[in-house]
């Protein structure tokens, strides 16, 4: 018979969409069971308004064959087959979908009984059964329309053409025999005729076929009569995919042993979560997604190589193994898998086109996530503490993250360890415990919280009882800047030179003090000289003479860090020496002052280095510091 050229603008469209369209070769097992499942679909719905089908679900299944000395691998099913017209039409003419057009044609034909989208069939674009050609030199599909004695036999070596014959087949459906290409020094085709890879590629991409896909393997079993340890080979029938996934089973029939058994043997974690969560969504964009909150960190979560992501099918087919734009970076750390029919797919179904749907999938998700963040954190506290001390690094993050765009979203999630019993607290929790004259969320950042407790800076706040928050994470701080206010308290560091704390009874006392002892606030400012903004008297102090706070926006904290990260810059906090008005050093200086004026300037530098260690600030000469030390002992 003539051989026929394909019905398209170009032999190159073709050759375009084998070494194209598709990025990986092992995707075109996926194209070909699918188009498998597509065409038992069809004769499954057919059945249900025609009663001469006389087959049931549990009949159909698919098959996969791989014969290594012909290098032929065979995918055939008993599905509803093709007659010679439509062997013609779709796969003589490319990008030409069969399945849509029966979609529309048994949609038209039901009217509302049965719409279109009820109908979950896999294929669409009528491209995938060309992925064959990834790795094949030739593709033969033989094939019998249900209700026809007749098969043909379709083949083609690729760009060149193809032939429709007359041949025999016992029954209804579709055999594709691919003929691998020989193998090459870049490629080995012959994987795709290993039993393990078949079975393997089955599990990744197509475990959730609704049909049991079948392969004949080899088997070991000890030789009858044979010596110890001596075995024998035997074939048997092995059905490779799960076919129901565990998230399309009612949830009433799915324990937390399941769901988590599910997770260790789907995500590689020895580890159960700390939560699952199933979500079946019904509306605009219908989903089923069953998410996991693991216990630890991965490996390499906190590196750039990490990659976020859920594993995302449409209809049970597997499209993409992480979709990184179904999880926000915040909730990066969540583990699990999405199924929706309705996501609009891209002509080679690896990759998605990015519409309304996806966005409202990821919208629900991320507010599906906080949700069940927050009842862990009010309902079982000791679990989400867990979670935090894995994960709560990367909420602060989140929270600081595109300027603040997701510091509302975040915020609840936040815990911090507290002055009030050395636990951690929420800012809600913190809120609620705040007495009813103060009016600002106080907070301490140090190395640790033992270095925090001495600050002399927080003498004050803690003499009125309030609670301080510990920032003990370089992150924190930028946190409070991130968030600025909580419920309509301002967050205000310990380090600032005004905390609002005086009373004016307080302040004018403070301010007769200094007019008093205006000489010794000039000496100390002339003799630090321009490492301090200014010298002031501080009602902050009780027990220390001494302290070092900062002024503007730019605190101790970010000066360190921005020094880690960009020491370029030369970032650097205003500086305020306060004095404690009452403390027998300070009395001591000023008499010292006018006894002996080289020894009193350097008890000054001795108390403004104390005060720089005591913020938790390098000194930047220390050899000059221990020689200062060393001259007044």
């Amino acid at each position: 018979m003539a051989k026929r050229k394909f019905k398209a603008e170009s032999e190159r469209l073709l050759d375009i969409m084998i070494h194209s369209i598709y990025t990986h070769k092992e995707i075109f097992l996926r194209e070909i069971i699918s188009n498998a499942s597509d065409a038992v679909d069809k004769l499954c719905y057919k059945a249900l308004t025609d009663s001469t089908v006389g087959m049931s679900r549990g009949d159909f299944s698919i098959a996969i064959k791989a014969d290594k000395e012909n290098r032929l691998l065979t995918v055939s099913d008993n599905g509803i087959g093709m007659s010679k017209e439509e062997l013609e039409t779709n796969l003589g003419t490319i990008a030409k979908s069969g399945s849509l057009d029966f979609k529309k044609n048994m949609a038209q034909a039901e009217g509302d009984t049965l719409g279109e989208g009820e109908i979950d069939i896999i294929g669409q674009f009528g491209v995938g059964f060309y992925s064959a050609f990834i790795v094949s030199d030739r593709v033969t599909v033989i094939s019998r329309t249900y209700g026809s004695d007749q098969a043909w036999k379709w083949e083609s070596a690729g760009t060149d053409g193809y032939t429709i014959t007359e041949c025999e087949k016992e029954h209804a459906g579709t055999d594709v025999i691919m003929r691998l290409r020989e193998d090459t020094e870049d490629e080995r085709y012959s994987e795709f005729l290993e039993e393990y890879t078949l079975a393997s590629l089955v599990k990744k991409y197509s475990d959730y076929i609704r049909y049991p896909i079948k392969m004949e393997r080899t088997k070991y079993r000890p030789k009858e009569g044979g010596e110890e340890n001596e075995t024998e080979t035997y074939f048997e029938t092995e059905t490779l995919n799960s076919m129901v996934p565990i998230w399309q089973r009612n949830k009433a029939e799915v324990t937390e042993e399941d769901l988590f058994a599910f997770y260790k043997e789907k995500f590689y974690d020895y580890e159960n979560p700390i939560k699952a969560v199933q979500v079946d969504a019904e509306g605009s964009v219908s989903y089923k997604a069953l998410l996991f909150i693991p216990a630890k960190t991965a490996y390499d979560y906190y590196t750039k190589d990490f990659k976020k992501g859920l594993q995302l099918y449409s209809s049970g087919v597997m499209i993409m193994d992480k979709c990184e734009d179904l999880l926000s970076d915040h909730f990066r750390f969540v583990r699990g898998v999405v199924d929706s029919p309705d996501l609009s797919l891209n002509i080679s179904r690896e990759l998605l086109q990015h519409d309304r749907q996806l966005k409202v999938i990821a919208k629900h998700i991320e507010k599906k996530i906080k949700n069940e963040l927050q009842s862990m954190l009010k309902n079982d506290r000791e679990k989400y503490e867990a979670f935090y001390a894995q994960f709560g690094l990367q909420l602060k993050y989140g929270t600081v993250a595109d300027f603040g765009a997701n510091a509302d979203t975040l915020k609840d999630l936040l815990l911090f360890t507290s002055s009030k019993d050395g636990k951690l607290t929420s800012l809600a929790e913190y809120c609620e415990h705040m007495p009813e004259e103060q009016k600002d969320i106080y907070y301490a950042t140090g190395d640790s919280v033992s270095l925090i407790e001495a600050l002399p800076q927080a003498e004050k706040i803690r003499e009125k009882g309030f609670e301080i928050l510990y920032f003990i994470s370089e992150v924190d701080e930028f946190v409070a800047q991130a968030l600025r206010v909580y419920d309509e308290k301002a967050f205000k560091s310990v380090n600032k030179d005004d905390l609002g704390l005086e009373t004016e009874e307080e302040k004018e006392t403070l301010k007769q003090k200094e007019e008093s002892f205006k000489d010794l606030l000039t000496f100390v400012k002339e003799t630090i000289g321009d490492e301090v903004k200014e010298v002031k008297f501080s009602n902050k102090l009780h027990n220390q003479p001494v302290c070092l706070t900062a002024e503007g926006s730019l605190s101790f904290e970010m000066e360190k860090y921005l020094k880690q990260v960009q020491p370029e810059s030369g970032a650097k906090a205003e500086r305020v020496l306060e004095l404690n008005p009452a403390h027998p050093i300070v009395t001591r200086l000023d008499a010292l002052r006018g006894e002996d004026g080289e020894q009193a300037k350097k008890h000054a530098k001795l108390l403004f280095r104390q005060a720089t260690l005591l913020a938790g600030l390098p000194i930047e000469n220390p050899a000059e510091y221990s020689e200062l030390v060393f001259s007044l002992m």
